[in-house]
């Protein structure tokens, strides 16, 4: 980027990710969230991981100051200094309507030549680029949890990005260690397209009485030597995102076979949505896991 100056929206799990890797790599971050408090939080997380990286002498005491004070935090895209940037990524919650109204006030604050990129792992980047001005410069940055150690950058081409911007965020991928690919954007992408139906043929697996939760999860890491198995992987990404993914898909396609199984939509409803509420298919208490076994197949 010509002047390195990055702006990411939203300070959650990925968020404060995407702003640690910027931040390491000696760029300038504004991190903006509505929430001080998920501020303090994405502070306290970037902290405790550049700690964890010092103990294993992968960084040293200069790389954690130098990449805390490359972060600055803003309640208000107003009150930052937006349009000093040269980027601004989108991180906020997996909601079109949400992402459609911030690239709309993005468009507007940002400086004509800043690119727009969105995080978004399964909404589609031609949509969002058209609420702007500026749809060649839009573009999916899909980053990879958690961020600092996932090396896969999914490039989404919308249906108007340019190839320079294209160029611009694949180099700019690599030069943060990342490995990017470019894809095109259709629904779910590359990544969500295989996995998600993967994991909800898992659940409608569960959910027919074919095996449980710790024998399916076995099958997949075992015999096909997945480092999660799809259960797990889902309470890890969060079951409301899991459907909400399989709804684009569903919608997208309109094909029958990304149709969310009943057992994750019950799930989602009565809010078992996996580690971040504390029970999904397995139990989360102190940093443990237990298996939890859905009431009908008790």
């Amino acid at each position: 980027m010509k002047n390195k100056n990055i702006t990411v929206i939203g300070a959650g799990t990925m968020g404060n990710g995407i702003a640690h890797v910027f931040a390491m790599n000696g760029f300038a971050v504004q991190l903006v969230d509505l929430s001080q408090a998920a501020l303090d939080k994405a502070v306290a997380t970037i902290t405790k991981n550049l700690d964890r990286m010092l103990r294993k002498e992968r960084i040293t005491e200069a790389d954690k100051t130098a990449t805390l004070a490359n972060i600055t935090t803003f309640t208000s895209l107003t009150d930052s200094d937006i349009g000093k940037a040269d980027l601004i990524i989108e991180a906020a919650t997996e909601n079109i309507n949400l992402k459609l109204k911030i690239f709309k006030q993005l468009d507007e604050l940002a400086k004509p030549e800043a690119v727009l990129a969105s995080n978004t792992s399964s909404i589609s980047i031609t949509k969002i680029a058209a609420a702007t001005q500026r749809p060649k410069q839009v573009i999916g940055m899909h980053f990879f949890n958690p961020v600092p150690v996932m090396k896969l950058v999914e490039v989404v081409r919308g249906y108007a990005t340019s190839d320079q911007v294209t160029e611009q965020i694949l180099d700019l991928s690599k030069q943060l260690g990342k490995v990017p690919v470019e894809v095109n954007d259709y629904p779910g992408f590359v990544s969500n397209r295989v996995l998600m139906p993967m994991i909800n043929e898992a659940i409608c697996t569960l959910y027919e009485g074919v095996a449980g939760v710790t024998e399916i999860d076995t099958v997949m890491k075992l015999g096909m030597a997945h480092p999660m198995g799809p259960l797990q992987l889902a309470d890890f990404i969060g079951l409301d995102v899991c459907l909400s993914i399989m709804e684009v898909l569903y919608k997208g396609f309109g094909n029958p076979k990304y149709a969310a199984c009943p057992l994750l939509v019950n799930m989602v409803t009565a809010g078992k949505l996996g580690r971040k509420s504390g029970e999904g298919f397995y139990s989360y208490t102190h940093g443990s896991r237990e298996l939890v076994v859905a009431q009908q197949f008790v």
